[in-house]
Order: C-alpha cells, then structure tokens, then sequence
C-alpha cells in the first residue's frame, strides 16, 4: 500500500481571501516504510503572508520571490501523489487550498480527492482519544516522538514527523529513515551497537495464560482501528468465512 503523508503551509486561513499555498511537502511510505523519497517545494505566492501565518512559518514574501509558481510544478507533484492515500492532519485544510491552485490551473482537472484517498489524522486521533488535545504537537508527547527540530512550521519537517505519530498511532511502528534510526526524546545517537542480551529460559513446564473475554473484545476493536486507518482489512485479523 502506497501512502504519501502530506503537509502544506499557506500565507493565510482562507482561500476565499485569496490566500495561497507557500510550501508543499510530502513523505512516501510504502507497506508502512518510509522509502526515502519526498516531494518539497517552496511556491510563490505573488502576495503577502497575513502576520499571524507569517510568526507560524517565517516565509517572508521575499524569501519566497524567487521560488516557482504552483503550476510551475504542479504536474510533478500531482504525479508523485496520484493514486496513493494521502495521510494528513487536518486534511479538510490542506486539500482544500490544494484544490484551490489545482482550479486556478488553465484547462479541466479534477480535484486532489478525486485522485487520492485522504485519511485525516485529526479525526483518526478525535476518534482514539476524544476529549483530548489532538494537535500534532500533543501527539507527539502523547507517542514520544521527537519534534525537537520544529522550531518554527515547515511543511516538510511536519510531514516526516506527522509520519512517525502516523506509525505510532495504527501499530507502534517506528519510522525509520534510510540507513538511519530517529532517536527518541531524551535519547543521544550512539554509533556503538547496542548490546545483545540473552535471557536463559527457565526450567520447568512453560504456562500458557488464555486471555479473558475481555481481553479479546478489546483486541478485536484494536484491529478493527488498525483496519481502518489502513483502508482495509488488518493481517492480524481472521480472514472472513469461505
């Protein structure tokens, strides 16, 4: 399964306003892998950012002046997603301002949805943790993944990380880069290979502990979690009847 985690940052809140898309940045994943291969581009806007979005991600007008235009790039990107499920926190956000510049593109072309799934992590995470902050800053507290580097947003750097709570979130998976692992909050790199410890297995008849009613109910809604986020059926669950 193709997926492809998706963040963009804009010069404002509302497309209605004419605010427009100043950074794509996109991470593939391929059966729960990161493969390495991204798609980033900073756009121009050929506007101002409003102040408030402008302290979020610190793209001055300026900086982003010498940058293409979106329908500069927009083949390349709407090649690199087209056909896989996009992952995106907030989605309803993104792909909004995304159709946005798609419909400013001379010709007929169909919306980013039409050419993508979308799962939204913002309603994933309603849906596992309600009543709780659901920012991807608290998922990352709440899944201990590092986001030490996101000092200011940036559309990239909050892919990679949404791709990691991403993981977390549908099975504990930790994303790796290539060649490479992240370390955890708290954590220093070490180049030293981690020590290998064996336990001895006890003597005596090993004991078998079956799981409670209980316990399996709530392994099944587990699965079923997982199998959604998936956009199908999980490999841990029964297949169906014949």
């Amino acid at each position: 399964m193709r997926q492809i985690i998706l963040d963009t940052e804009t010069t404002g809140l509302e497309t209605s306003a004419g605010h427009r898309v100043i950074e794509i940045g996109c991470v593939e994943i391929v059966s729960r892998r990161v493969t390495g291969r991204v798609f980033h581009r900073y756009l121009n806007p050929d506007r101002d950012s409003d102040e408030a979005a402008l302290a979020v991600h610190g793209l001055t007008r300026e900086r982003l002046s010498r940058e293409p235009r979106f329908p500069e790039v927009a083949a390349e990107f709407l090649d690199f997603v087209a056909g896989a499920e996009l992952v995106i926190h907030n989605a309803a956000f993104d792909v909004g301002f995304l159709n946005a510049e798609i419909r400013r593109l001379p010709g007929e072309h169909p919306p980013l949805d039409n050419l993508c799934r979308v799962l939204d992590t913002l309603a994933l995470a309603r849906e596992m943790h309600p009543g709780q902050r659901n920012t991807l800053d608290a998922l990352c507290k709440r899944y201990d993944v590092d986001n030490s580097r996101r000092e200011l947003h940036g559309a990239l750097i909050d892919a990679r990380i949404l791709a990691d709570v991403y993981l977390a979130m549908t099975g504990g998976q930790s994303a790796l880069e290539l060649g490479e692992s992240r370390p955890r909050r708290g954590q220093g790199r070490s180049d030293a290979a981690p020590a290998v410890v064996r336990n001895a297995r006890p003597e005596g008849t090993l004991r078998v502990l079956e799981p409670t009613a209980a316990e399996l109910a709530a392994h099944e809604a587990f699965l079923a979690r997982i199998a959604k986020a998936a956009g199908g059926r999980c490999l841990f669950q029964d297949p169906p009847a014949a």
